[in-house]
């Protein structure tokens, strides 16, 4: 009963993970774009949401659906002012903003809110849990947390395969230089694509937030998972980014069930383990 309980709880951890992995899967897809401020824009929308809740009265679950068109804005307006000038056959440029990013957004944070950890509360929900027998049970934000993964996943691939914007991004993502020539807008797309990722940052946000403390200074960390994420799906794999949460939850989960203090080094040997067989990642695929 113990080993399936850290199955059912990796499971869970894993659509959090892959919540943090979906936004920074769709900038890679869309723009090629490895965005080393992806973590501390997580944190920056848990703030925003813990703002809105602070300010407004509302819970939680009401503030994300007030601050995610705030968060669209700072995407599109981030993307389509600094971030698409630094776009191009070099990816060093965006790698070197996009960490100066980071920096400015963390320091910002500390200035604003100061080192103490937060978090964000709904009420009961926060305690709430299914039992499924025996002496299992989940936590209903976890369990939250997992469908909306999912919902998100089918969300973006709705997207991506059923509307106009959908087929500007994979023609951006195919051939940047045909899209051009057939008349695409390539800035505004990227700008779209990178809005979109904004309101999947304040969803990973809000489970973030509801989950777990957090502070100005732990959005390296929540990178490092999302990245780790996306490698063992595979690039470009929304559905696949999913799997590579779960398998990294449940990596952390099992390995925390036979040493606590292995539950971070086992997420990483998970990776690890991944990369050596499969490089490209387990389900490597192309937005198309």
């Amino acid at each position: 009963m113990g080993l399936l309980d850290a199955i059912i709880q990796g499971i869970l951890l894993g659509g959090l993970y892959a919540l943090f992995a979906t936004g920074l899967s769709l900038m890679f897809g869309v723009m090629r774009l490895v965005n080393l401020a992806h973590g501390d824009l997580i944190v920056l929308a848990a703030f925003v949401i813990l703002a809105v809740t602070e300010k407004l009265g509302v819970d939680p679950f009401a503030a994300v659906l007030l601050a995610a068109p705030i968060l669209f804005a700072i995407g599109f307006g981030l993307q389509h002012v600094l971030l698409n000038r630094t776009l191009g056959r070099d990816l060093l440029p965006p790698l070197l903003v996009t960490f100066g990013l980071s920096i400015i957004v963390q320091n910002g944070l500390l200035q604003m809110f100061s080192a103490d950890s937060r978090r964000l509360r709904s009420g009961a929900i926060e305690t709430a849990s299914v039992s499924l027998g025996g002496d299992i049970a989940v936590g209903v934000v976890p369990l939250l947390t997992l469908v909306s993964a999912i919902a998100v996943i089918v969300a973006l691939n709705f997207i991506f395969y059923r509307t106009s914007i959908g087929r500007a991004f994979r023609a951006t993502s195919d051939d940047l230089d045909v899209a051009q020539l057939m008349g695409i807008d390539v800035n505004r797309t990227f700008a779209m694509a990178m809005g979109i990722a904004f309101v999947v940052i304040a969803i990973a946000a809000l489970y973030l937030g509801l989950r777990a403390n957090f502070d100005p200074t732990i959005g390296p960390a929540r990178l490092l998972y999302a990245f780790e994420a996306v490698i063992i799906g595979g690039l470009g794999s929304f559905w696949g980014t999913l799997a590579g949460g779960i398998i990294l939850g449940l990596a952390q989960t099992i390995g925390a069930r036979i040493d606590p203090e292995w539950q971070i080094l086992s997420g990483h040997l998970a990776f690890l383990l991944v990369l050596v067989i499969r490089p490209r990642g387990l389900f490597p695929r192309a937005i198309d």
